[in-house]
């Protein structure tokens, strides 16, 4: 592999294009291509908002006839593979580019090396792996989706100076300044879903949207966990519904008794619904595990016909009903794939933020830390900087006026 400075260099303009469109091209990776020629780029794109056109076509379009002879920089394998468009291998071919240069192969098995091995053919000088940590951690909702069947899930916790995340019985407590608050929106624009547990939905009554002027319209999917129904429809979430799209999470006992043809409880019965979302498969059933626990912010009444109200309240507001056991992440996150779901932020409670760090299954934390101290009838953090899981690495830290971010990655 003849990698140069000047590769290397591309390759980071490539991958610094690619998160433009971070968490708005659908199930498609948002890709970065630059094409180079005699040192200057002469054409650069990321994968079009909803994942079409990709990068490549529209970086060639843009270089014209400067592409024949040129070397395109390409963050991800170019697709080999015939879908809505025609495959960016071939379209890289036509041009006439001299050379290809990936920073991360493709694990998407219609793609696999089949890139590389169509360019090859066609007499183009490929060389992949050009920085290719820092592309796979551009690329890391995709991979995590391709190689996983689960989102990429980031952790968000904002914690006072005490180590606390909220006060007791007082609903939103600020305790992360305006700047560090719009990080987070910036966060939330660039991910496919947010959750939070059903104590956080009623105790804070959050909107959970993307508020930065001109972002708005990238608002993640909002996701709450609530086994029971609990959601007001009273609160933001219910009455925006229709607005930016809400799913309950809800625990397979409070299934409609008329969705069971045998009367039978739908936690005890084989699986053979279709995924959340998604289609039938055809595998094998699979015996459903019964919801445990309970609920952030107690448990109300099961009743039956409390039950049918309530839901039928909730999906006449807009709100999409899910039956997926609440507390077994490692069952719901897959469900969540099969909705093209690449990115989860879970931003509360401590409760829900400590089943995802208990189930193994978040992938990077984002840990803010303020000068605020919360005080008597603090609820503790369900961790600090002095117990950051094994597995982790510090990626580094910032700062928004007072308040300190520092973020920890999981390695591939």
């Amino acid at each position: 592999m003849s990698i140069t400075p000047h590769d290397e260099r591309f390759m980071a303009a490539a991958i610094r294009l690619s998160r433009w469109h971070l968490g708005r091209t659908a199930t498609n990776p948002s890709v970065g291509c630059v094409i180079v020629r005699d040192g200057v780029i002469v054409g650069r794109a990321v994968t079009a908002l909803g994942g079409r056109p990709h990068a490549e076509t529209q970086a060639l379009a843009e270089a014209g006839a400067l592409a024949r002879g040129a070397t395109a920089y390409v963050t991800l394998e170019p697709c080999s593979h015939h879908g809505k468009t025609p495959p960016c291998s071939e379209a890289l071919i036509a041009s006439g580019v001299g050379r290809v240069v990936i920073s991360v192969t493709d694990p998407d098995p219609r793609v696999s090396g089949r890139g590389i091995a169509m360019l090859r053919e066609a007499g183009i000088q490929v060389d992949a792996g050009v920085l290719e940590e820092e592309g796979r951690r551009s690329l890391a909702a995709y991979l995590t989706r391709q190689t996983k069947n689960r989102p990429y899930v980031t952790l968000k916790l904002a914690v006072s100076a005490d180590g606390m995340v909220g006060r007791q019985g007082e609903g939103q407590v600020a305790i992360t300044g305006p700047l560090a608050r719009a990080q987070v929106h910036a966060l939330r624009a660039e991910t496919d879903a947010i959750l939070v547990g059903i104590g956080t939905a009623i105790a804070d009554d959050p909107l959970l949207t993307v508020r930065t002027p001109g972002l708005e319209a990238q608002s993640p999917i909002r996701i709450v966990l609530d086994p029971t129904l609990a959601l007001p429809l009273t609160s933001k979430l219910a009455l925006t519904a229709r607005d930016v799209p809400v799913i309950v999470v809800a625990s397979e006992e409070v299934w409609p008794l008329s969705a069971d043809a045998e009367g039978l409880p739908p936690s005890i019965l084989p699986d053979t619904s279709p995924p959340v979302g998604g289609p039938k498969d055809g595998s094998r059933p699979v015996a459903r595990p019964r919801y445990s626990g309970r609920a952030e912010g107690g448990t109300p009444s099961t009743d039956a016909t409390d039950m049918d109200s309530r839901r039928a309240a909730l999906e006449a507001a807009g709100v999409e009903i899910v039956y997926c056991n609440p507390y077994h992440p490692e069952i719901l996150l897959p469900a969540l794939a099969t909705r093209g779901i690449s990115s989860l932020l879970v931003e509360g409670g401590a409760k829900t933020a400590r089943l995802f760090l208990e189930a193994g299954l978040v992938d990077r934390i984002q840990l803010y830390q303020a000068p605020v101290v919360i005080g008597q009838r603090g609820i503790e953090s369900p961790l600090d900087a002095t117990d950051i899981p094994s597995g982790f690495a510090h990626r580094g830290t910032r700062m928004f006026g007072e308040d300190r971010l520092d973020e920890y990655e999981r390695g591939f």
